[in-house]
């Protein structure tokens, strides 16, 4: 295509690579867009697609990173190699990008008003009385509630959906042609996200920008883009119309994913099986700010009302609810590893009447997978210590033969080599490192095992690994389950019985089939609309 002819796109990307030292990251990439198209890169972690997109607006380490060959034409202006003047009147203002995570993303010390004011200042010159009509314009733009009241607020003074629509907001300052959004809902509860979605594609019929939306979740893809580019090992393997590629995937990777997406039912439950946990009243309340010379908490916040849990040996019970709804509180309440009141029994033992060693007795049978696997296993310690660890504390009376014959076989459970014990938590992937999460837990033999969010940092490919994994577990050692998730899709396929919370209450529970198929509630309604149909993103063919 001639020099001309390329400037009929807005972006036009073309045999792009990337390197890191001698390491390509980015191979042969080319894509284009137009006016007011969304396009989205879809691809697992480490498929090359945030690399791609940093690119376009030179946010790459250089001279680390280089571009071998390749070239990124916006609005016919080269960006490859592109001198900072240029660079600087086109970031931020002709092109914006979401970042996925916004907390790292924004200043921990400057307030609402300043950081968006900064975007503000340094391309419109904008200052004063005018900076701040535009910034109160700008969050009421994207949803935020009494946006004066905002304007001094810290980041962690605000939620996660509040702090990305404030991202959202800074990115839109400008009126950009082009916005960049990478995996701008992944850390959202779906409500939100589903919010956010429909956000983002008002904002961009009525602006007339294009999107460049980066995600793993081909739920929101099948949603919002017009085209879409398929990424692995840092190529696009697949490129073309969203319903075509969805109806008729021709790659073998594109169908992978496509069929990744986690799905079935929990396995049976034996009308026998006997209950293990007993929960009555749950309460956790937490003291809130400091009045006086006493220091008496100003209130309390009630965390969890009054919640009552049952499960049996060999069921998945899942319990749902956004952000703040008290879920982990419940479950860390029952581990006792918060204050709480209400009672809480364990295979017939009063676990409150548990103290010291007859507490750590309990703990054998009661275990723990966090969301987070980087941020729960140490750097430090090789897997072998990271697994071994329970067995030294609960079993001591091991000698290191048949510690090491434990530890491997739990590393054989989760479908990891033997190989993995002399290894560390940064040699692996996300979904690795979530396995030697659930490994380290299991080598205990626990009857009882608490997932906390186990599935929402990982690719759908691998979500679904892990799904089928904890299936299989379950079965083969009969454990009990308490499965925190916002993601309605998984807990549909791993729960036998599901516990929907609000505001630390229980607003609604039953069979999965009942509460998926038959919701009463509102609230529950609303949950799985924004999950499994969300409707609320109607998006691309009510665009044309």
């Amino acid at each position: 295509m001639s020099q001309q002819g390329k400037t009929e796109y807005l972006l036009d990307v073309s045999n792009l690579a990337v390197r890191f030292g001698k390491v390509d990251a980015v191979r042969g990439v080319s894509f284009h867009m137009q006016r007011g198209e969304t396009l989205a890169l879809v691809g697992e972690s480490g498929s090359g697609k945030s690399v791609t997109a940093m690119s376009i607006l030179q946010l790459l380490p250089y001279p680390r990173a280089s571009h071998p060959t390749g070239s990124i034409l916006f609005d016919g202006q080269e960006m490859v190699g592109a001198d900072e003047r240029t660079l600087r009147q086109i970031r931020g203002n002709r092109i914006s990008m979401i970042f996925q995570e916004p907390m790292t993303s924004l200043n921990p010390l400057h307030h609402v008003e300043k950081q968006i004011g900064e975007v503000l200042l340094l391309h419109k010159g904008l200052r004063g009385a005018k900076a701040r009509e535009r910034i109160i314009e700008l969050l009421d733009l994207v949803g935020i509630p009494d946006p004066k009241s905002r304007l001094r607020s810290l980041p962690h003074e605000l939620s996660g959906g509040q702090r990305q629509r404030v991202m959202i907001a800074m990115a839109l300052a400008n009126d950009p042609e082009l916005l960049i959004a990478d995996e701008p809902t992944t850390a959202l509860d779906v409500t939100i996200q589903a919010q956010i979605l429909q956000l983002l594609h008002d904002l961009q019929q009525r602006l007339g920008m294009a999107l460049l939306l980066i995600t793993h979740d081909l739920q929101i893809v099948k949603k919002m883009a017009d085209q879409v580019c398929v990424m692995k090992d840092g190529e696009i393997v697949e490129f073309g119309d969203n319903d075509r590629l969805f109806d008729q995937p021709r790659h073998p990777y594109t169908r992978r994913l496509l069929d990744a997406i986690p799905s079935g039912q929990a396995r049976p439950l034996p009308e026998n099986a006997k209950q293990i946990l007993q929960t009555g009243d749950i309460r956790v309340r937490f003291p809130i700010g400091k009045k006086g010379i006493l220091g008496k908490p100003e209130y309390y916040l009630d965390a969890v009302d009054g919640v009552s849990v049952s499960l049996r040996q060999g069921e998945t019970l899942g319990i749902v609810g956004e952000s703040g709804s008290g879920k982990t509180t419940l479950a860390m309440a029952i581990l006792r590893l918060l204050k709480s009141q209400g009672d809480i029994t364990f295979d017939g033992q009063d676990v409150r009447a548990r103290d010291g060693a007859q507490l750590r007795a309990l703990r054998r049978d009661m275990q723990v997978v966090f969301q987070d696997p980087f941020g729960s296993l140490s750097p430090r310690m090789s897997v072998a210590q990271i697994v071994g660890e329970g067995l030294e504390i609960h079993q001591p009376e091991l000698d290191r033969a048949a510690r090491e014959e434990r530890i491997a076989q739990a590393l054989l459970d989760v479908d990891l080599p033997e190989s993995a014990m002399h290894r560390y938590p940064h040699e692996f992937s996300g979904g690795q490192r979530q396995r030697i999460s659930i490994a380290r837990a299991l080598v205990l033999k626990p009857r009882f095992m608490v997932l906390d969010e186990p599935t929402s940092a990982l690719d759908m490919s691998v979500q679904a690994q892990i799904v089928e994994l904890l299936r299989d577990l379950q079965e083969r050692y009969n454990m009990a389950y308490l499965f925190i998730s916002h993601d309605l899709k998984v807990v549909r396929a791993l729960s036998h019985r599901v516990m929907v919370m609000k505001g630390g209450q229980l607003v609604e529970s039953g069979t999965a089939d009942d509460i998926f198929d038959r919701p009463q509630n509102a609230y529950t309604k609303e949950l799985l609309a924004a999950a499994l149909d969300m409707d609320a993103v109607s998006t691309r063919n009510n665009a044309r």
